[in-house]
């Protein structure tokens, strides 16, 4: 175990480029919320609307508008930091905080153009096959990279601390980045449809049962990392863990469950602020190092927010539709996945001077 990577240093911005200022970051992390907002709108009319399968559509309207706001943003940004005569040692000496962006809005301009001739050829996707086609993952991709601009923009700025304004900036823009994912992965989400288990005495390992576990566990995975990125590079924000939480619970609900009870993704909004405020007191209360820190927060976090929404359930409905060696096998599961995210995502380089 090392420490190298337990406290970042504060970043500066990379000699010879201009800082990014407060009004580039901001208008990227709009150019991305139209675009973000845009695959909601265009997610629910598909979750909502039987047979809705012609691209002239307001909903394609938002999000194709989107991308070129997003696009055409980032060439203001890169504008004043490229010579008069682009050339390609210019372009890849460009900050990570501006290539990975652009990475991002080329990715979904190949994404689009290979849609629209996939549609043409193979027709259009339905059901699983949506979360499966390349162009779509060619296009939610773009679409992450591009939400995560403002966030890394605002990490370029030296200094571990976030005033008001910032903490809001790098919050919406984790959520904007993560919501494409959550939509993406609903095949594989506890954010889901479904989540408890079928009631069946022994679970095939190919069924209801074991996508929900799944499910499980890639959301925790979903979950945590826009935190610890966070969490890694300033002091997370009060409220902002609990945000990043309960907001995707609700909208997924909003979007794709909107008929179902409200209680699981209710349990899921409201057991974050819980968490997130005793985790917050025994860090005050407890010395640790940092990594330690971290890795009771995976250990913890996870299980408390999917045993409530299970206890809930029970309440709810009379049974969890498991046992109690799945239950408790469940949530095992949930706190070694945490804690590996924590582990894993320790390792990743910090945004280093540009």
């Amino acid at each position: 175990m090392t420490t190298s990577v337990e406290r970042p240093q504060p970043t500066e911005a990379a000699p010879g480029f201009a800082a990014f200022t407060a009004r580039e970051r901001w208008v990227l992390l709009v150019a991305s919320a139209w675009l973000v907002i845009g695959l909601q709108l265009d997610a629910y009319a598909h979750a909502t609307t039987p047979e809705l399968e012609t691209f002239w559509t307001p909903w394609h309207g938002v999000l194709y508008s989107g991308i070129a706001a997003s696009g055409f943003t980032l060439l203001w940004i890169m504008r004043s930091r490229l010579p008069a005569i682009p050339t390609y040692q210019s372009l890849i000496s460009l900050p990570n905080a501006l290539r990975i962006p652009l990475l991002g809005m080329a990715s979904l301009l190949v994404g689009g153009g290979v849609d629209t001739l996939w549609h043409n050829i193979f027709g259009i996707e339905k059901n699983l096959e949506i979360f499966v086609s390349p162009s779509h993952e060619l296009i939610i991709l773009g679409m992450v990279l591009v939400a995560m601009g403002p966030a890394l923009m605002m990490a370029t700025v030296p200094g571990r601390t976030l005033g008001f304004g910032s903490a809001w900036l790098v919050g919406i823009s984790a959520l904007f980045s993560v919501l494409p994912l959550h939509i993406y992965s609903l095949h594989a989400s506890a954010l889901g449809f479904r989540h408890l288990g079928t009631g069946v005495a022994v679970p095939n390992v190919f069924s209801p049962d074991g996508q929900l576990v799944h499910g499980y566990l890639f959301s925790t995975v979903l979950l945590l990392v826009p935190i610890l990125m966070i969490g890694r590079r300033w002091p997370l924000p009060i409220g902002l863990p609990t945000a990043l939480v309960a907001i995707p619970a609700l909208l997924m609900h909003l979007m794709f469950d909107s008929e179902a009870p409200w209680w699981p993704q209710l349990t899921v909004a409201l057991a974050a602020p819980v968490v997130e405020l005793v985790l917050r007191v025994a860090n005050h209360l407890v010395s640790a190092p940092v990594t330690a820190r971290w890795l009771a927060f995976g250990l913890v976090a996870p299980p408390a927010v999917w045993g409530a929404v299970l206890l809930v359930g029970q309440i709810q409905t009379g049974t969890v539709g498991w046992n109690i060696h799945m239950v408790s096998g469940l949530l095992t599961l949930t706190a070694f996945t945490g804690a590996a995210t924590v582990l894993v995502t320790r390792s990743i380089q910090f945004l280093q001077p540009e």
